[in-house]
């Protein structure tokens, strides 16, 4: 009986450690696939914010919307920034390029992001 006890211990203490790290494993994925839509998400809106002010006559007020949305974009990116683009180039440059710079380049590498994490319909 003690020697079962020792084989099956240590066994059953692996299994508990395997599976808590599997758990915290998909809490991780789970939580990075919430923090790509979310970001997907709110580019898609600054782009349709930035096409409706294309057409749109200036706001009177003052109020930038295309702005506010902007800013929106910016803080979903922050969680992800480090994350590559390709060319060497990180999730943060490519938004702050396309954002700021108007750079067709870069909006085509954020819009590819949030394509190949599954979230092509959030973006135009």
């Amino acid at each position: 009986m003690v020697r079962v006890l020792k084989a099956v211990v240590p066994v059953i203490a692996m299994v508990v450690v395997a599976a808590g790290c599997s758990s915290s494993e998909g809490k991780d994925e789970r939580r990075l696939t919430e923090l790509r839509e979310n970001y997907c998400t709110q580019l898609g809106t600054w782009q349709n914010a930035r096409n409706a002010a294309d057409t749109d006559p200036p706001d009177p007020s003052g109020y930038d919307e295309v702005g506010a949305v902007a800013h929106d974009a910016f803080r979903a990116m922050r969680p992800l920034r480090d994350e590559t683009v390709g060319e060497g180039r990180t999730l943060a440059e490519a938004t702050v390029a396309a954002v700021n710079n108007k750079d067709s380049e870069a909006e085509g590498r954020v819009v590819q992001y949030c394509a190949d994490s599954g979230f092509e319909t959030l973006t135009r």
